[in-house]
C-alpha cells in the first residue's frame, strides 16, 4: 500500500493540474462536444467521439485528484531534519563500484511526469536510507539478488544537486 505523504511542492503541482483540467481544459472540451453534438449524427462524428472520450478522461483524472486531496498528508520541511535523511530530502549515495545516485524522497503521487530524480518513500532505496546521516551506509538487495552497500555522501532539503 502506498503512503499518503506528499511534499508541499508536490501538492501544489497536483492542485495546479486539477485547476488547469477543471477550469480551463474541461470547459474547452465541453464546448467542442456541444458543438459537435449539434451537427446531428453522433455515431460517425469524429469530433464528438474523440472529445467525448477526452472529457471522460479529464473527469476520471479530476475525480482521482479530488480523492487524493482528501487523503494526502502534506509534509513540510523542518530544520530538525537537517543532517539526517527523511521525507523530502535530496540524497546522494555511492556504492563500492563507484556508482553515484542522486534522488529526492517524495510521495508516490509525485514520482511521475517531470519529476526526474524522485523516488517514492515506499521504495526499497528510500526505506533503507531513511534516518541515516552522511557517511552512514546501508545494504540493499538488487533485482538480480546481489547485496550492494551504499554510502550517504550528502543530504539537502532546500534544493537539489546540480
Amino acid at each position: 500500500m502506498k503512503s499518503q505523504l506528499i511534499t508541499r511542492e508536490g501538492y501544489q503541482k497536483l492542485r495546479q493540474e486539477h485547476d488547469q483540467l477543471w477550469f480551463e481544459k474541461r470547459p474547452e472540451v465541453t464546448k467542442i462536444v456541444s458543438w459537435a453534438a449539434s451537427l446531428g449524427d453522433r455515431s460517425e462524428n469524429g469530433d464528438y467521439i474523440y472529445n467525448k472520450r477526452l472529457l471522460r478522461q479529464i473527469d476520471r483524472r479530476v475525480r482521482y485528484l479530488r480523492k487524493c486531496f482528501e487523503q494526502l498528508k502534506v509534509i513540510d520541511y523542518s530544520p530538525q531534519q537537517d543532517g539526517k535523511v527523511f521525507f523530502g530530502a535530496w540524497v546522494e549515495v555511492q556504492n563500492d563500484a563507484g556508482d553515484i545516485k542522486r534522488f529526492r524522497i517524495v510521495g508516490a503521487d509525485e514520482i511521475y511526469g517531470d519529476s526526474r530524480g524522485y523516488i517514492s518513500v515506499d521504495s526499497p532505496m528510500a526505506r533503507a536510507a531513511i534516518g541515516k546521516q552522511v557517511d552512514d551506509d546501508f545494504e540493499l538487495r538488487t533485482p538480480d539478488g546481489q547485496i550492494r552497500t551504499w554510502y550517504i555522501n550528502a543530504i539537502r532539503y532546500q534544493q537539489g544537486f546540480e
